[in-house]
């Protein structure tokens, strides 16, 4: 019997059923201070341009049967938030509003503003060891240094780098939007997709190494790097022309890749998300299925069809668990077995569209609307064995 214990249970929660009226349930002191038991160090950051993001506790109704439990909400931005990264001490969420904010985890509260993207910034990474932060907003790729809060270098979609203004009014020739960009393991190789090409950027010096030559017929939507081994990475693209393509990339090597496999069937509709752990890959597309591969043997395991109602917009793996939540356009977060692909539990976890999931060693944060909710599993559910 496999108990899902990995969450330290809230002593203090109140589970009784509700009264009439229902009265909002809040977090006990223990939940209050999670932020400030995730790390035992603190990762030291500038001062500058500490904005007015807060992270509060949620004070809504917590439902017995739900899989995932709300405990805060991450708000600051004034729009849409369309993609986040975290780290166990460290939130990114990249919004509509033209800015990517660092939240500290420790103290809950905005640490850090980047401002001066030219548009709506669409993805963001980070690498812990050289504590580079990756925004991705019209066709360029920021690069910076949040010991200084300073943009360091501007990579463009066509593989050269900038020092000048960014033009925010049109698109310089040559150049395509930038739709999602991905670290591998060591954070040395930076993937980068715009219209249907992925460069490869070496960022020791912040060059273009080689280039992804799969064929698709649309752009790429959305990347997931994994590790082959020290030197070699596997890369799995998703496009709008309902295809998945994987290659092997030496990315430090240089050269022009070819895919090794496309994966078949292809989905109904384009590919709005990947999430790859070792040979598992799953995909999430418009049509809203969510299948299952086996990058080993390069085949399709699992099909679920209606996975969601809307399109699949969020994927991410618990680490440490044999579990992965989904989200979708309606705002429906949902939690499945990657061993069954059996649905574990859902809940309405925003009005709008759930832009973006991520997840730490302890939670899970969805993106929509101008912010961040933050989730833990619901440890009084035996979850995994109640399918």
């Amino acid at each position: 019997m496999l108990m899902l214990l990995i969450y330290p249970r809230e002593q203090g929660l109140d589970v009784s059923p509700p009264t009439s009226p229902p009265p909002y349930r809040r977090m006990t002191s223990r939940e209050e201070n999670v932020f400030s038991r995730l790390t035992s160090s603190t990762t030291q950051l500038s001062d500058q341009h500490v904005g007015n993001g807060i992270i509060t506790s949620f004070q809504g109704k917590v439902a017995l049967k739900a899989p995932l439990i709300c405990t805060h909400v991450a708000e600051g931005h004034s729009r849409a938030v369309l993609a986040i990264a975290a780290t166990d001490e460290l939130l990114f969420t990249a919004s509509r509003d033209r800015t990517v904010k660092v939240w500290d985890l420790t103290e809950g509260r905005e640490s850090q503003t980047l401002s001066g993207h030219p548009n709506i910034v669409v993805a963001v990474k980070y690498d812990e060891e050289s504590r580079l932060l990756y925004s991705a907003s019209s066709v360029y790729i920021r690069v910076w240094d949040l010991r200084t809060s300073k943009c360091i270098q501007t990579l463009c979609s066509s593989g050269t780098t900038s020092n000048g203004p960014l033009n925010t009014l049109q698109i310089p020739a040559g150049e395509c939007q930038v739709n999602d960009i991905a670290l591998n393991h060591n954070g040395r190789i930076l993937y980068t997709a715009a219209s249907d090409r992925v460069r490869v950027w070496d960022i020791r010096r912040f060059g273009v190494t080689g280039k992804l030559s799969g064929g698709h017929q649309a752009a790429v939507m959305c990347l997931a790097v994994g590790k082959l081994s020290s030197n070699e990475d596997i890369v799995v693209t998703g496009s709008k022309d309902h295809t998945i393509k994987v290659f092997d990339v030496a990315g430090e090597e240089g050269g022009i890749y070819s895919p090794r496999a496309n994966l078949a069937p292809p989905h109904y509709d384009g590919i709005q998300k990947l999430a790859i752990r070792g040979h598992e890959l799953f995909s999430g597309s418009r049509d809203c299925i969510i299948k299952k591969w086996d990058l080993n043997k390069q085949e399709l395991i699992t099909s679920v069809s209606n996975a969601h109602k809307d399109w699949v917009c969020g994927l991410a793996f618990l680490p440490g668990q044999p579990l992965i939540v989904s989200g979708c356009r309606g705002g429906i977060l949902k939690l499945w077995s990657t061993e069954t692909c059996a649905q574990l539990g859902e809940m309405k976890a925003h009005d709008t569209s759930i832009n973006a999931i991520t997840t730490n060693t302890t939670h899970i944060f969805t993106g929509a609307n101008e912010s961040v909710k933050v989730w833990r599993l619901n440890t009084r559910l035996d979850l995994l064995n109640e399918m």
